[in-house]
């Protein structure tokens, strides 16, 4: 499978770190991420930089914590990302900490998730082969 030119990272502002975290290594891998607001900066509209992401970004990876499942920004990005026919195929929940993931949206049920609430090599191998690559040292 041809890999992401950039994966949306969807996430409640109380998992920033962890959102950090997932995109350091997705780039020490060659996939670049895109997440508010490490890409918003001064006087933007925050609302206008996520809505032009979500046009341009080409994988959607839905981060789960009972923070995203409140969150009604997390809510609208997977509403979008549903809806766009570009995401077919492109949308990946990744479980980081338990939570209910229908109380977000019930066709998240029928998406394989990545559980990555261990964040184990062998958990971040199991994302890094959604886009087929392998999980190793950074040379």
């Amino acid at each position: 499978m041809r890999g992401p030119v950039e994966v949306f990272l969807s996430h409640s502002s109380d998992d920033a770190e962890t959102a950090i975290e997932i995109a350091r290594v997705l780039g020490e891998h060659g996939i670049s991420a895109w997440y508010a607001p490490r890409e918003i900066v001064g006087s933007q509209k925050w609302q206008d930089e996520i809505g032009a992401a979500l046009r341009r970004c080409d994988w959607f990876v839905l981060l789960l914590s009972p923070g995203a499942v409140r969150s009604m920004w997390v809510r609208r990005e997977l509403q979008y990302a549903l809806i766009q026919s570009r995401y077919d195929g492109r949308i990946t929940p990744v479980l980081i900490s338990p939570c209910d993931p229908d109380n977000l949206s019930w066709v998240l049920q029928t998406f394989q998730q990545v559980d990555l609430t261990r964040r184990t090599e062998g958990a971040y191998s199991n994302l890094l082969r959604v886009w087929g690559k392998e999980f190793g040292p950074v040379a």
